[in-house]
């Protein structure tokens, strides 16, 4: 009988020695990237529960033997598997919380639209939350900009790193610091509505950085003289507001009634068009000098400036002709 149990005992424990070294020694191959995301707040149960269901390690209750004998602390966050791994690796991993970020590319001038596109297609959200976050959490800027109905224009243009346990209003306020260093490195004070609504609108109109100053001075100089800034990146918005932008501006858009429509209404939009990058905060806040009044595409990234209305049309005249060539 005892020689019986001690066999029993000796089975058992080799049953145990290989489940264990199948448990936790044996590498898991995922089946292509998988992505685990464990919530704060989760026990360290739940945790080896979602790591077992996504295919990451072999066995929930040996996951959890070997954490209780470490002693360690899991992090929230999310992680990527793509490489085959030991549970104890994979428990080194949650131990130093080498969680995976995701990149967010904004480029400069896009807007709130794009900008929520961006986030979603980085999944890291839903698009209508970032714009929701985007319109309620004007506290970010209030000090700023008292008069905004939305963060449009301080959303700084940068590479980010999110995770997808950050919050959309913790991206949103990411974007809002981002903009308040630049802010203060250019030396911004004073209006910063007007300033940024005019950066604003530097920025959709060329992408030539030399240039910005001088079409800052343009629309400068139309607000002085009391003339329409006739700026087609803002009617563009106000038809993209309206739900109406198809790619093109159509004639029937110079008549839309939208505060954003400066063919139709004098002075600055209501608020910013898109969002800014530094040069053209700092063409906003130091324009060019000059007497300039009018620019147009000279079909090749730049623009020809003018002083009078004669001139600018025979630039737009030029510019007509050298497409009406290149589309031959």
């Amino acid at each position: 009988m005892l020689r019986a149990f001690l066999t029993l005992v000796f089975i058992a424990a080799v049953a145990s020695a290989i489940w264990l070294a199948w448990a936790l020694a044996l590498p898991v191959q995922p089946e292509g990237a998988r992505f685990v995301l464990l919530r704060p707040g989760w026990s360290s149960r739940h945790i080896a529960n979602e790591l077992q269901a996504a295919g990451v390690i072999h066995s929930a209750r040996g996951f959890l033997l070997m954490h209780y004998a470490l002693g360690n602390t899991l992090k929230a966050g999310e992680y990527k598997f793509d490489a085959p791994a030991t549970a104890r690796q994979v428990h080194d991993r949650l131990v130093r919380g080498d969680v995976y970020f995701r990149s967010v590319v904004i480029p400069e001038g896009y807007n709130l639209y794009d900008i929520a596109a961006a986030v979603e297609q980085a999944g890291l959200g839903r698009r209508q939350d970032f714009l929701q976050a985007a319109s309620g959490d004007l506290f970010l800027i209030r000090d700023l900009d008292p008069s905004a109905t939305s963060l449009e224009g301080y959303l700084f243009p940068d590479t980010y790193q999110f995770t997808r346990t950050e919050s959309m209003h913790d991206l949103v306020a990411a974007m809002v610091r981002r903009f308040r260093q630049e802010a203060e490195q250019a030396g911004m004070q004073g209006d910063f509505h007007r300033l940024v609504t005019m950066a604003s609108i530097v920025e959709k109109e060329t992408a030539v950085p030399e240039e910005r100053p001088i079409v800052a001075s343009v629309y400068y100089n139309r607000l002085r003289r009391g003339m329409v800034l006739g700026a087609d990146p803002s009617v563009i918005y106000a038809a993209l507001l309206a739900g109406r932008y198809q790619g093109a501006i159509h004639r029937s858009d110079l008549q839309l009634d939208s505060p954003y429509n400066t063919y139709k209404y004098a002075g600055l939009p209501p608020r910013p068009i898109s969002n800014p990058g530094r040069a053209s905060l700092l063409a906003a806040l130091h324009p060019a000098e000059t007497d300039f009044f009018y620019f147009v595409s000279d079909g090749n990234g730049h623009h020809r400036f003018a002083r009078t209305l004669d001139e600018h049309q025979r630039n737009v005249a030029a510019y007509r002709r050298a497409a009406a060539a290149a589309a031959r």
